[in-house]
């Protein structure tokens, strides 16, 4: 491991704002045979999001024991574009209609929690309303205890820096007492629940009683183009939606709400343009400001830092230079978000770098890009506008301490960092 990959393991955000600071493009992290390359330059990393198909992603050693060796995170090929086609539609266009009722209910029910006076920690909070909306959409109404536990088996592995240095490179025998064993055996209890929920009947059974509309049952279907899933690939893809589906559209919101409440005039002007509309800002044409709010959130502080790990298939170039098939090449999302050539003055919170302006998705790129580009990510927009809304509609919040509303990753994810806590100062009158 040579200083740099050290740097990343070992530094995280500190070492990735210095590379900030100097404006890197391409660090190589590794050396041949096994080279590894973090690309932070714009127009580099549109060629390899343009390049696709010719690289295969390569897994997480921070996920693949949470998500699954067959994850459709991690799939290549046919595999890849076979979920692509099954499961896009469903979280895009049209079909986004059908939960605007969930994540509206579920919020409110989160807000009829609070009452004037009460402290909650942040990202806590969002997480407890994410998981919800999508533990509904994926296996149905399958009760708050498996989530509950789903999201304390998640903190204990990357809730913390230590707990995930530990977690992911501690991994002893499952025979000795350690993090690691209580991670695996608690993995077993939520596979095994987790199948329970979207599969009643039991191993074999068929999806007659799974909840219909769920993403559990499209999976249970045996439709094509996936076909038949056995136990082991349906829990992966269940795991991998519960976990991607929540973890960074909750750090998302966090961070919104915490821009925020730190600049009281744009605040001021949300507030406004919610005033003069009834919309919930399921449609970001009604509510322009609050989505330029919402993608400035993202680029400042985008819930993920790197955009996957692909590998080169066949020798290639990169920004003219020869890279050698079997080199894996990391585009870095934070580094290209805070780039002042790209984004002038980029540690200031400015919306309005999104009005009326589309940014290309070299130089904006909360979600990824390419053909991995976030599945989910316009369910996550529409999620993240509609949390908001709501909560700036019923809330005052003031933060009792500004100064943990600093990054800190969370595994591969970036969220405030924990015990960032807000004070309700006013619950208004909720829709009935």
């Amino acid at each position: 491991m040579n200083r740099a990959r050290c740097g990343l393991v070992v530094g995280g955000l500190a070492f990735l704002d210095s590379l900030t600071a100097e404006q890197s493009d391409v660090v190589e992290l590794s050396r041949p045979p096994e080279r590894r390359l973090l690309v932070g330059n714009p127009e580099a990393i549109g060629q390899i999001f343009r390049a696709d198909r010719q690289m295969h992603l390569a897994g997480s050693d921070t996920l693949r024991p949470l998500v699954g060796d067959r994850s459709l995170l991690f799939a290549n090929g046919d595999r890849h574009a076979a979920y692509r086609q099954a499961i896009g539609p469903e979280l895009r266009g049209n079909a986004l209609r059908r939960y605007h009722s969930t994540i509206a209910d579920t919020t409110h029910a989160a807000i009829r929690t609070l009452v004037p006076g009460s402290v909650v920690e942040l990202a806590e909070w969002t997480r407890k309303i994410t998981l919800d909306v999508i533990g509904s959409i994926v296996l149905g109404p399958c009760g708050e205890d498996l989530l509950h536990r789903f999201s304390t088996w998640v903190d204990g592995a990357l809730g913390s820096v230590p707990r995930t240095l530990l977690y992911r490179y501690l991994r002893t025998s499952a025979g000795l007492p350690s993090p690691w064993r209580t991670f695996l055996r608690r993995r077993e209890v939520i596979d095994r629940d987790v199948l329970r929920c979207a599969r009643p009947e039991g191993r074999g059974g068929t999806a007659s009683r799974t909840p219909r509309g769920t993403l559990a049952g499209l999976l249970t279907s045996g439709r094509e183009p996936l076909g038949r899933l056995d136990d082991d690939e349906l829990r992966d893809q269940l795991v991998s939606l519960l976990f991607a589906g929540h973890e960074t559209t909750a750090s998302a919101t966090a961070w919104t709400l915490f821009w925020l409440e730190r600049h009281p005039r744009i605040l001021a002007d949300v507030r406004d343009e919610l005033a003069a509309t009834t919309s919930e800002a399921a449609n970001a044409r009604d509510v322009p400001l609050l989505d330029a709010v919402c993608r400035e959130s993202l680029r400042l502080t985008p819930p993920a830092t790197l955009a996957g790990n692909r590998v080169l298939i066949e020798d290639w170039e990169l920004l003219g230079r020869p890279t050698a098939a079997g080199t894996r090449l990391t585009p870095s999302i934070y580094l290209v978000h805070r780039r002042p050539d790209v984004h002038p003055d980029p540690q200031r919170f400015d919306p309005g770098r999104f009005l009326d302006r589309r940014m290309s998705a070299q130089d904006f790129l909360p979600f990824g890009g390419g053909l991995r580009r976030c599945l989910g990510a316009d369910f996550a927009m529409l999620e993240l506008r509609m949390i908001v809304a709501a909560v700036l509609r019923s809330l005052e919040l003031r933060c009792v301490n500004p100064r943990r509303g600093v990054p800190q990753l969370r595994g591969v994810a970036m969220g405030p960092r924990p015990g960032l806590r807000m004070e309700v100062r006013r619950v208004r009158a909720l829709p009935a």
